[in-house]
């Protein structure tokens, strides 16, 4: 088995050779299209592709230029598919103009200039943005698997056996390809309460000890409610060994991603509450609304009406289920499901959801696991009670309970409740940690963007059906 290094080097040379050939392909191929199809005009006076070997050799350099000094072959442990193909067409765009400069440059008077046409470079610069994607892609997919069979792991100890600690070592469990393996947790009061398979291997003041007996590359810091005198003990302890150091935020670091300095008559203030969602940008989010829950309103209508004959065969009662929510400035509003539950679910009053929930019909069960029982929220986000990413509404009784014991809990309803969310697309569904859905909902309220609606709406599709936490 290589090292870990050898095994990053073996990655990125890799990419490299890949971004390469992808990008020498799609000008081969755009100089065929050229002159296959008359467009913008017919092709004249095109040489042989050997005139072009210049060109096609000066695109291959940019790309390699641009995606070196954009950070493109810094290769990270987990990385989101959109913000991957944001970059991939921003610096594709900016690879090809370059090349374009140098053409000008080196191929000035040569018959390579003789039609060096528009069409060429269009086709090249959407051909290269399509091949590189597709490649890295591949690419990607393939060193999860290797990861998963062993190559290059890293050896994890997480601090922290409480729910953080937990919900880290689940996280790292639920996803062999980002190539991490925990070999045990480290108590920092003197409890253990570690989930199974999880050993704990001692006290927070042996860290730097355990580091070297069982040989840890990374240290994960899983107490997001310990104060500063509290944590750096522990990153001066993991400093004496050579260990890569990661600390699960706070509520405060969380919410204070986006730090502005502002001043008050002189006086200078740090903006670390802010709403990232006002004017022009609430009208973007309820166009999207509109038109994404109108089309997929009417592209899944067949399913939702198949949905609704299972369920009258399967039990008696009605199809739709209409509950009570809190949503946008806390007011209440009437979300819509299909009925999952038997019709007495809760005669003897409101109850959580939880795993093997007797109440929950043999079909629900299913309809639960797939998420199908929420499609018919997106009549609400027609009507503008909800939009499609969002945080997730709660029960005004559940809300009323949990106001008292989270902080900012309330800071959620500055925003329309979502048919998914942050929280939801990064697993925290069901039966898991309000507090920790909480601390994601206000992140992303304090840093929405377009971009990030788009993302969160690809995670769900992708976590529709591994979803273990959709009770």
């Amino acid at each position: 088995m290589k090292s870990k290094s050898q095994v990053q080097v073996v990655f990125v040379v890799t990419l490299v050779a890949l971004d390469v050939a992808m990008a020498g392909l799609a000008y081969l191929l755009a100089y065929w299209m050229r002159l296959s199809i008359p467009w913008p005009e017919p092709s004249q006076g095109m040489g042989p592709v050997t005139t072009y070997w210049g060109i096609i050799v000066s695109h291959i350099v940019s790309v390699f230029v641009v995606f070196s000094f954009s950070g493109l072959y810094h290769l990270t442990r987990s990385f989101a598919r959109v913000e991957e193909f944001l970059k991939i067409f921003v610096f594709s765009t900016v690879a090809t103009l370059m090349g374009v400069a140098l053409d000008s440059l080196l191929f000035k008077n040569s018959p390579a200039e003789l039609d060096f046409s528009r069409g060429m470079i269009l086709y090249g610069w959407a051909l290269t943005i399509l091949f590189i994607t597709l490649g890295r892609v591949v690419h990607g997919q393939i060193r999860a698997r290797l990861r998963r069979r062993g190559w290059g792991r890293d050896r994890v100890l997480v601090v922290g056996t409480g729910d953080v600690g937990r919900m880290i070592f689940q996280k790292i469990q639920s996803n062999p390809g980002l190539g991490y393996k925990v070999v045990g947790l480290v108590s920092v009061d003197g409890q253990s309460h570690a989930p199974p398979l999880a050993p704990v291997l001692g006290q927070a003041r042996d860290l730097a000890r355990l580091s070297d007996e069982h040989e840890v590359d990374e240290v994960i810091i899983g107490l997001p409610e310990a104060t500063q005198p509290e944590i750096l003990p522990l990153i001066s302890e993991c400093e004496r060994g050579k260990v890569t150091i990661k600390v699960y935020p706070d509520v405060f670091q969380i919410m204070a991603s986006q730090v502005s300095i502002g001043d008050l008559g002189g006086l200078p203030l740090l903006t670390v509450r802010d709403i990232a969602l006002r004017g022009w940008r609430r009208t973007v989010k309820r166009t999207m609304d509109l038109v994404g829950g109108a089309f997929l309103l009417v592209v899944l209508s067949p399913l939702m009406v198949l949905m609704a004959i299972l369920i009258k065969l399967d039990s008696r009662g009605p199809v739709f289920y209409a509950q009570e929510r809190m949503g946008l400035d806390a007011r209440p509003f009437r979300m819509l499901k299909f009925r999952s539950m038997r019709t007495d679910a809760e005669a003897g009053g409101p109850g959580w959801t939880v795993k093997d929930d007797p109440r929950v019909t043999r079909l629900g069960r299913v309809i639960r696991r797939i998420n199908v029982d929420e499609l018919p929220q997106l009549v609400n986000v027609l009507f503008g009670e909800m939009s499609l990413v969002g945080p997730r509404p709660e029960r005004p009784v559940y809300v009323d309970q949990f106001r008292r014991s989270i902080p900012r809990y309330m800071d959620r309803h500055w925003e329309k409740a979502g048919l998914t969310g942050w929280a939801q697309a990064n697993g925290l569904r069901g039966d898991t940690s309000i507090s920790e859905r909480t601390k994601y909902d206000l992140w992303y309220i304090e840093n929405w963007s377009l971009v990030l609606d788009i993302k969160i709406l690809i995670r769900t599709v992708f976590n529709l059906f591994r979803s273990g936490n959709a009770y």
